[in-house]
């Protein structure tokens, strides 16, 4: 363990084997931090915070600072952090609420970059990338291999399928199902993230997503409708996933069809 001197650990805090805590960095009574992590300087731990192992959490942090949420009322909350995550510069993560489970929850392997804000109950899969300057409303849940471009805003109650990516500088309002690319102010669909897909699927599921998708969004039918029916099909685990997701959507899914040829000449003549 090495702790810098000008570092401050409350009584009640507990600390792991071979953890890093920088200069001025202060730690709450309530905050338990697993082996191997690392704190930079001048970050803030408090609140009841448990942070996992191997997690590398860089200067000016602020992590577990209560919810900014004007109905909180210092009810016992949350935030839980999983293990080997990457937490840079700036950072705010805020525990849950009341209601919304009291629970915020990051998983594992993530990577926050600088002036990431994680608002109250969000829950976050794994091995996510959120880029700098993205701002996660509360009650936000993200799935695995979930990928947000830089100075991207994700309004609340949104929820972003395992392997979706969100073009940086976009607006996000509504639900972006599993496997898809969004972009856009506000932020629509732009087909399949086939690159992330690419490095992690198989062939034959990538080519089961894309029929699905011309299915689902571009051929005019209505989107519940065939995603029932292709759930009925039962076709593959990807692609009933991706139709589960839409089915159970509260917030909508944002996109637009594209015209077909035989529209184009309708409105030719």
């Amino acid at each position: 363990m090495s702790i810098h001197p000008t570092a401050i650990i409350e009584e009640g805090a507990k600390i792991g084997n071979n953890v890093k805590i920088g200069p001025y960095a202060y730690i709450g009574p309530k905050v338990t931090i697993g082996d191997g992590t690392s704190v930079g300087a001048h970050t803030l731990i408090e609140g009841d915070t448990t942070i996992g192992m191997n997690n590398r959490i860089f200067s000016h942090a602020a992590i577990g600072t209560i919810p900014q949420d004007l109905k909180y009322a210092g009810e016992d909350v949350k935030l839980i952090i999983g293990d080997n995550n990457i937490i840079r510069e700036f950072t705010l993560l805020n525990p849950g609420t009341k209601g919304g489970g009291s629970v915020t929850k990051v998983g594992n392997g993530n990577l926050l970059m600088g002036y990431v804000h994680l608002g109250h109950d969000v829950i976050m899969g794994d091995h996510c990338i959120l880029a700098n300057g993205v701002t996660l409303a509360g009650h936000v849940e993200l799935g695995d291999y979930v990928v947000i471009g830089g100075l991207t805003p994700v309004h609340q109650f949104v929820h972003i399928g395992d392997y979706a990516m969100i073009g940086g500088a976009s607006a996000l309002s509504q639900d972006i199902p599993p496997f898809c690319l969004a972009e856009g102010n506000r932020a629509t669909l732009r087909g399949l993230n086939l690159t992330g897909l690419r490095r992690k699927m198989e062939r034959e599921d990538i080519d089961a997503l894309k029929l699905a998708y011309r299915e689902l969004f571009e051929q005019g039918q209505p989107l519940q409708e065939v995603a029932e029916r292709l759930l009925e099909e039962n076709r593959t685990p990807k692609v009933n996933q991706l139709c589960e997701f839409i089915v159970t959507s509260k917030r909508g899914i944002p996109f637009t069809r594209k015209e077909t040829k035989k529209e184009n000449m309708n409105e030719e003549m």
